[in-house]
């Protein structure tokens, strides 16, 4: 009986009562949140970013926004002091005409070495020298040379009554109109309102 008792004294070290509820203080794996970063890494391409492509002379660049900031510009020089840190992002940001995410000002913390090999992910240098390419999968396949035997069709293909030249103005479908509702193709496409005889 007493060694029972134990068992489940051990078992109830981790948890607290609610009402008539159990709840565990034990933090849970991060598989949940895992997951949820990989569904955000995988739908990258729908964020709003400015594209980016670097400069040849980056390292000089920043080798010089160090020098007007009395910064040492060694490679493992650590960006420790919110103000310099501050001031210097924001020259980085006047000179090369490309901002730091919020996400990712916490990783660069040292200026970093001439050659992207040799940096850490947490350099300047290695930030800058990232190119931000922002076209769609689906857009990029544009710019690929397909066989001759693939065609992918590009723009929607929308039926109007005015500017329909295959039946006529006649559609297979009399009472259904065809409504854009997004604003962003309010503009590249037309809408058609159907007539529609009363009852």
């Amino acid at each position: 009986m007493q060694a029972n008792l134990g068992n489940i004294f051990k078992n109830l070290e981790g948890s607290i009562v609610k009402g008539n509820k159990w709840y565990s203080t034990k933090t849970r794996g991060g598989g949940e949140v895992d997951s949820a970063a990989q569904s955000l890494s995988n739908k990258g391409f729908l964020r709003s970013h400015k594209p980016y492509a670097p400069s040849e002379n980056v390292a000089e660049k920043i080798k010089n926004i160090c020098l007007s900031l009395q910064l040492s510009n060694e490679p493992k020089y650590k960006l420790e002091n919110l103000n310099e840190k501050f001031r210097f992002l924001d020259l980085c940001f006047k000179d090369f005409k490309h901002s730091v995410p919020n996400s990712k000002v916490h990783e660069l913390e040292t200026i970093g070495k001439i050659y992207v090999y040799q940096c850490s992910s947490g350099d300047v240098i290695r930030f800058y020298k990232t190119p931000v390419n922002t076209t769609v999968p689906y857009d990029a396949l544009k710019q690929v040379k397909l066989p001759e035997n693939l065609h992918i069709q590009y723009d929607y293909l929308r039926f109007h009554s005015e500017t329909d030249t295959k039946f006529n103005g006649q559609t297979a479908f009399p009472k259904s109109s065809t409504l854009v509702t997004g604003l962003k193709y309010r503009g590249k496409y037309e809408g058609y309102e159907a007539k529609r005889s009363w009852p």
